[in-house]
């Protein structure tokens, strides 16, 4: 592998508090070191980064590749190509595959997969209970010594309190973070939106905020009573903000995420029955919006993960009611989170580039998000000026079920690198 100079870049770094006009070196081992001998830089293949901001590479814990046995929509290896084009190194897979991540024999498979396909580094995730159903535990124990790196039903919470208990407490002997997909499927039965003077005017079943808050104060107390570290995915609600938010002010372990398109759209971008706007959680108010960015500015919430969920044309083309939901967020997410967080709620861009490098690295600890010496060169290259025209047909998932097709976004990633190694270099997989 040869090495790297990355010259004249603005070096953002906040594990080392770094921000500044620099180089980056990168040794044959595809290692961070503070510099090279003068004969590895005449060889170094050098890389002009002026204007440029150089950053670990992005990080994200909450993705679906959909691999194994639902590969129309996705697999491992168009999924890792889409996040190495958003300027991701490191994602970590749900486990809502078919069949389910439950068992150590799914979970070597995913793993092979990853190997053998992807262009970035893919962690897997275990189910909290078997064929996650909700009614036993899948063998923690043996997920974790088959490599996951948590635990999750994401898109299908657990419901019984009992059993989500148990879940916690094995889950804090094994060390495994748990990821609950907040939602009290009581309150959700037939609802496709938002509830809200829009759902009312569109028609359509109303998904009430409680039915987040609901879980999300479970998780808090069962955090809080058994000192497990429980987090809580793409929060919606300003109520289970405030509760977090809380929750943290006491000391309990509960960490939470927040998706680009919670923090940008709101429900009334549901007004002409457009499927790509609808998701679980749902895009909620105004009001939930302004929340979830406080949250993030004041750290109630931690980190941001895209939720990334690609599905087919034909599967979104259809009625309100009866298209799956979910969206596309790897290629997009750089450049939303810069225009909502930077640009019109004024975050310091170090703050941001935090919030999806070192804090997810380090809620699930992964050896990510730091360009300190001898780490990975796992590093993302992004102009965050450009202007450029998205379309999700062209771009490196396999589907294209995104609400910012078609639009023009600022901020584009223009290398990523991971190990040493470019893997995405202005527009195209290497």
């Amino acid at each position: 592998m040869p090495t790297l100079w990355i010259q004249n870049a603005r070096i953002i770094d906040p594990a080392a508090k770094r921000d500044a006009i620099g180089d980056l070196y990168v040794n044959d081992a595809g290692k961070i070191v503070p510099s090279l001998s003068a004969a590895a830089k005449k060889r170094a293949r050098k890389i002009d980064a002026a204007g440029l901001v150089a950053c670990p590479g992005l990080v994200d814990v909450h993705v679906h590749f959909r691999e194994p046995g639902q590969t129309h929509k996705e697999t491992i290896a168009t999924g890792s190509r889409a996040a190495a084009a958003g300027g991701f190194t490191t994602v970590v897979c749900m486990p809502n595959t078919s069949p389910v991540a439950d068992n150590a024999g799914t979970i070597q498979a995913i793993k092979d997969a990853a190997d053998r396909d992807a262009v970035v580094r893919v962690y897997p995730t275990g189910c909290i209970t078997t064929g996650m159903k909700g009614q036993a535990l899948a063998p923690i124990g043996s997920l974790k010594r088959a490599g996951v790196v948590a635990i999750t039903d994401d898109g299908d919470c657990v419901q019984s309190n009992a059993l989500m208990r148990s879940a916690v407490e094995y889950a804090k002997m094994f060390d495994l973070p748990v990821m609950d997909h907040c939602q009290d499927h009581s309150l959700t039965q037939g609802a496709v939106m938002n509830e809200g003077v829009m759902s009312s005017r569109l028609g359509l079943r109303g998904w009430p905020n409680a039915a987040e808050d609901i879980i999300v104060s479970r998780n808090v107390i069962l955090s809080s009573y058994t000192g497990a570290h429980i987090h809580c995915q793409h929060i919606s609600s300003k109520y289970s903000v405030e509760l977090i938010r809380r929750a943290k002010a006491r000391g309990t372990r509960i960490t939470a995420e927040a998706t680009p398109h919670h923090i940008a759209l709101t429900d009334a971008a549901l007004e002409h029955y457009d499927t790509h706007y609808k998701m679980n959680p749902p895009v909620r108010t105004e009001e939930d919006r302004l929340a979830i960015i406080e949250g993030l500015r004041d750290g109630a919430i931690d980190i941001i993960a895209t939720d990334h969920a690609p599905h087919t044309d034909y599967e979104k083309d259809r009625e309100f009611d009866n298209a799956p939901n979910g969206i596309l967020g790897l290629e997009t997410s750089l450049p939303v989170t810069l225009d909502i967080l930077v640009r019109q709620s004024k975050f310091k861009l170090p703050h941001v580039i935090d919030l999806m490098t070192r804090k997810p690295a380090q809620l699930l600890n992964l050896e990510a998000g730091t360009l300190a010496e001898g780490a990975n060169a796992d590093i993302c290259l992004f102009d965050p000026k450009e202007k450029w025209l998205y379309d999700a047909k062209k771009g490196q998932s396999k589907s294209a079920n995104s609400p910012w097709s078609g639009q023009t976004l600022t901020g584009r990633v223009k290398y990523t690198i991971v190990g040493g190694k470019v893997v995405f270099e202005n527009g195209k997989i290497k």
